[in-house]
């Protein structure tokens, strides 16, 4: 079954619900050719491993606490503050406390999918 994005003009809620934490509920938004927007679901001491995206992205904090790793240092983001990488430059994220973000990722030549790269 496909998942359901977000139509254009239509209003996306990004709040966590009361189960999210618990079930780690990430969802993508909303995708073109050019770009993905995700709810990013991140539980207290939940570790995302050091990989990277091929398109740009901004990591921007909604709720908790997040420390986004790269470019050799340390980023903390505070709910209102974001963070902007490259694309394909190596990071990791932890959530201090139980955590939501907006991510967005650009996509590069109109992917169809944001590749994550492994390191």
């Amino acid at each position: 079954m496909a998942l359901q994005h977000a139509a254009s003009g239509e209003c996306i809620p990004l709040q966590r619900g009361d189960d999210d934490i618990a079930h780690f509920t990430s969802v993508a938004l909303a995708k073109t050719d050019n770009m993905e927007l995700i709810r990013l679901v991140l539980p207290k001491e939940r570790a995302m491993p050091e990989h990277m995206v091929e398109g740009e992205m901004t990591l921007q904090c909604l709720e908790g606490e997040i420390v986004c790793n790269a470019h050799g240092g340390s980023t903390v983001l505070l709910p209102g503050e974001m963070l902007f990488l490259l694309g394909g430059v190596p990071h990791s994220v932890q959530a201090k406390v139980d955590s939501v973000a907006l991510l967005t990722i650009l996509l590069k030549n109109g992917s169809t999918e944001s590749k994550v790269i492994k390191q």
